[in-house]
């Protein structure tokens, strides 16, 4: 997408928040049917869930959302092939090209984007994006992360050259991490990302070097980066700071707002669809852009704008409350409050001379060993650690652990964490947290004493 493009229709989906609810609610609605004709008549998959419940492709234009089937991550993984709209490429396909392609080779046969997702509930899978979709999507995140500026105040911005750093997961198809590649591209602005794997001292090289001036990533690793800053071992001059990935609790956001003297700005996305919500004020809540319906205490979001992958009445584990746009609200949408998600501890180790170094949960989820069904960590100490692990055939516990020992020594020599400890136990099953559905990654048995970083 061109640069005038992209501005174009930034400035089209920014005047959205301008319309009336009446005006939101009417385009909402009309898309929506629209995303239902389509999924029925190029979807095999939804044509026949739809019609087992006695929809027609007459009844689609007046039934209700709540009229039809919902689906879940485990469904649409096994039904993949026949729920995709587009007919010239398989999962089987796609886990090919992801796993024997670089990350550098963006599209598969030059027009599909493909997102990884190795979340916590479960089996990895891929999320499809065509142009289309993956256009709209990148013009939705880039109005959140200028969320509350005019197009006079953002063409102000870009035209002094902002530096965007990045600091999550970037070395492999993680959502986030392709959207904001793409998305400060075809804006044309300077961009550095920061893998969580990189050693700390590489960190304050980096960041010194480039001297960002907006920083986008997850809480968790902006936290480190905040408490370099309190440190004096970095100086930053930041116009704002967006997190993404992971929830944004509001001690730590004040922490940040402290530490940077910038507006945070929290991005609410799933690898299901990138953009989601967005919060600037916490007394405000976050504003949602797409359809959550809330039943039975379950979250179904309804994604308007990916027609190539429809994602229809389909569960998401994390936890919401929804509340309807007010009459005298700033912004013609609903709104998004007691947002619960992933909120992982960040494993932190010191070797004999008391220097810390941290090891990111992403930096250890995406392990893939056949057998290997589940997994979690826990820290036992300052210098080590362990992994519990659910296999289907404990037979292949032996060979499982030899290459789980393998995989992780390489990713420890990588942190220059050499002086760490690691070993691998069996369990019959790894359980979710009851409260928001997901597991939690790493478990902190060890608390050592907080120390600066």
């Amino acid at each position: 997408m061109s640069y005038f493009k992209l501005l174009w229709r930034l400035y089209k989906l920014k005047s959205n928040t301008k319309k009336s609810i009446k005006r939101i609610e009417k385009l909402r609605e009309k898309r929506l049917r629209k995303l239902l004709k389509y999924a029925y008549g190029n979807s095999k998959f939804y044509r026949e869930g739809f019609q087992k419940y006695g929809i027609t492709n007459d009844s689609i234009n007046t039934l209700p959302l709540s009229a039809f089937p919902k689906i879940n991550k485990k469904i649409l993984l096994e039904n993949f092939d026949s729920l995709i709209t587009v007919h010239d490429i398989t999962q089987s396909e796609l886990r090919k090209f992801d796993e024997n392609s670089s990350i550098h080779n963006r599209t598969f046969k030059g027009k599909y984007h493909i997102v990884h997702s190795s979340g916590s509930t479960g089996t990895p899978g891929y999320f499809l994006y065509d142009q289309t979709a993956w256009s709209e999507m990148l013009t939705g995140i880039i109005r959140a992360a200028l969320w509350d500026m005019s197009m006079t105040e953002i063409l102000k911005l870009l035209a002094d050259k902002p530096r965007i750093l990045y600091i999550a997961a970037s070395d492999g198809r993680y959502g986030g991490a392709m959207a904001v590649g793409d998305g400060v591209a075809g804006l044309k602005l300077k961009q550095l990302h920061l893998d969580i794997k990189t050693p700390l001292a590489q960190w304050k090289k980096a960041i010194a070097d480039f001297k960002p001036n907006i920083v986008i990533g997850y809480p968790s690793a902006m936290k480190i980066l905040g408490e370099l800053t309190e440190n004096s071992d970095i100086s930053l001059n930041l116009f704002r700071a967006v997190s993404c990935g992971e929830p944004l609790g509001a001690s730590l956001r004040s922490y940040l707002e402290c530490q940077f003297k910038c507006d945070v700005v929290n991005f609410y996305g799933a690898s299901e669809s990138l953009a989601m919500g967005v919060e600037k004020d916490v007394s405000k809540g976050m504003v949602y852009m797409n359809i959550i319906e809330i039943e039975n205490g379950r979250m179904y979001l309804t994604c308007l704008y990916n027609f190539a992958q429809p994602i229809i009445r389909y569960e998401i584990t994390d936890a919401l409350k929804i509340v309807p746009a007010e009459k005298n609200s700033r912004y013609p949408f609903s709104r998004a409050e007691g947002l619960v998600g992933r909120n992982e501890d960040i494993l932190w180790f010191e070797n004999r001379s008391g220097n810390r170094e941290f090891l990111h949960p992403l930096a250890v989820e995406g392990l893939c060993v056949e057998g290997l069904v589940d997994y979690q960590f826990y820290q036992t100490g300052k210098d080590s650690f362990e992994m519990y692990a659910e296999t289907s055939d404990s037979s292949l516990n032996a060979e499982i652990k030899e290459k789980i020992l393998k995989l992780m020594s390489d990713i420890l020599k990588e942190k220059k964490l050499f002086y760490v400890k690691f070993d691998v136990k069996f369990t019959d099953r790894i359980l979710p947290e009851k409260d928001t559905g997901k597991k939690k990654l790493i478990v902190n048995f060890y608390k050592p004493e907080e120390k600066a970083v």
